[in-house]
């Protein structure tokens, strides 16, 4: 199993197909080359995570035979970064972990990741350095939400309490945006669809990790077991969905999102090809920027899990601090 150390090596790799880039090997080292054949990126095998190749392009043995010797995930990606193909580099066998998940029906865990996530909004609005009464009652009132998570509660009553603090939420952190809700994958604004492309990118590496340390994806704790969703990834990006929501409020106030990076589709915006690099290329460092800290958080939920430790005893993430 993958150390912290080791991990700290491990670099993810982006190709965009699109833009004429591909890929070669030169004995255990992957070379990516521009469409002059120039090298732009050379590096060994060893210290791959995860390899996104965004755009069409094609995927030949030699890396997937690769990828299983070496441990590293693939994901073919569209130019709005949804999935077109996946090539998990799964520790395989852990049977007693995947047996305590399937056995595991305390909510406490459920708990534990809605309690996170509103610690990591509420860090996000008290960063604010003007506070106007509406996001001072906003913060409060999250507080309150907060509080009520240490009490018995169904599932029902936590998901209402995650939604009632992220409508709050929401509507204060994007404050000088004019802001219609969040409306996950409808695309109805840019800011919603940079949200989506967001947290997809932030879904692959909480992926990719977990992987390393053989979950089963598809049961999660807080949620449930949904035909083809993996539900555990979802449950662990809960605490970090704010990195997502702080640099792309940053990019909007720098001015970086331009409505004629867009198209309109079917009432959808969604990303040019062109533009992709370029928002990439500052929404996806805010994520690598925590990478430690995500890899942290798994690893010790991980051995507290295993451990049978109380749910007190589980770190949590404390937004763009670390974990304690």
């Amino acid at each position: 199993m993958l150390s912290y150390p080791d991990f700290k090596t491990k670099k993810l790799i982006i190709i965009f197909a699109n833009e004429g880039e591909h890929f070669s090997f030169k004995n255990d080292n992957l070379l990516v080359k521009n469409r002059d054949d120039e090298i732009i990126l050379q590096d060994t095998c060893h210290r791959i995570l995860s390899l996104w190749i965004v755009g069409h392009g094609s995927i030949t043995t030699g890396l997937l035979e690769r990828s299983k010797r070496f441990g590293f995930s693939i994901y073919h990606l569209n130019i709005n970064f949804r999935p077109l193909g996946v090539w998990n580099a799964v520790t395989e066998g852990n049977t007693l972990l995947r047996q305590k998940q399937y056995l595991h029906t305390d909510l406490d865990l459920a708990a534990f990741f809605v309690a996170n996530k509103l610690k990591s909004q509420l860090a996000l609005l008290k960063s604010t350095r003007k506070k106007s009464d509406e996001l001072k009652d906003a913060i409060k009132k999250i507080t309150t939400y907060l509080s009520q998570l240490s009490e018995p509660l169904t599932l029902e009553q936590m998901m209402g309490i995650e939604g009632n603090s992220a409508r709050l939420y929401f509507k204060n952190w994007f404050d000088n945006i004019e802001w219609i809700g969040r409306k996950p994958r409808t695309k109805c604004n840019p800011i919603n669809t940079l949200l989506d492309i967001g947290y997809t990118q932030l879904f692959y590496f909480i992926e990719a990790l977990l992987n390393l340390f053989g979950f089963d994806l598809y049961k999660g704790f807080l949620h449930q077991t949904f035909y083809q969703r993996k539900s555990l990834v979802c449950d662990f990006q809960e605490p970090f969905r704010p990195i997502v929501d702080k640099v792309i409020k940053h990019g909007f106030n720098l001015g970086q999102i331009k409505e004629e990076d867009f198209t309109i589709r079917q009432g959808q915006y969604q990303l040019s090809f062109k533009a992709a690099r370029q928002y990439t290329a500052w929404i996806l460092p805010a994520i690598l920027k925590e990478k430690d800290h995500i890899f942290l958080y798994i690893q010790n939920f991980y051995r507290s899990f295993m451990r049978d430790r109380p749910i007190e005893d589980y770190s949590h993430y404390y937004f763009l601090e670390g974990v304690k």
